[in-house]
């Protein structure tokens, strides 16, 4: 189990780094090739909606389901979708403050 939320914050970590455009290339000063700040902080928010559902399917993989309309391949593919709603959600209203120091890192980036 460990093994896998390890490979799902390494894949994080590898789309934010391929997402997030060369220092040298770009600046947010309006020199060539700059970066729109509302882009960096949809990036951002993106990067802490992915963890928050990897964190959420994490959590909720051992619960077993009860009843007579429970379990089977149907519930798994719904509640993959439902934890991805439930980070979407989270992020967009404020998250935990992953997206605020993933976006100043970037920024801190962009202008190194």
């Amino acid at each position: 189990m460990l093994d896998s939320s390890n490979s799902a914050f390494d894949m994080a970590a590898s789309a934010l780094r391929n997402s997030a455009p060369p220092a040298a290339s770009a600046t947010l000063s309006g020199k060539k090739g700059a970066v729109d700040p509302e882009k960096l902080k949809a990036s951002a928010e993106n990067f802490e909606s992915f963890f928050l559902t990897s964190m959420m399917e994490q959590m909720f993989a051992g619960i077993e389901t009860d009843g007579p309309f429970g379990g089977g391949e149907g519930e798994s593919v719904f509640r993959s979708m439902l934890n991805q709603e439930y980070g979407k959600a989270i992020a967009s209203s404020g998250g935990v403050g992953i997206a605020d120091m993933v976006y100043r890192q970037m920024l801190a980036l962009q202008e190194a």
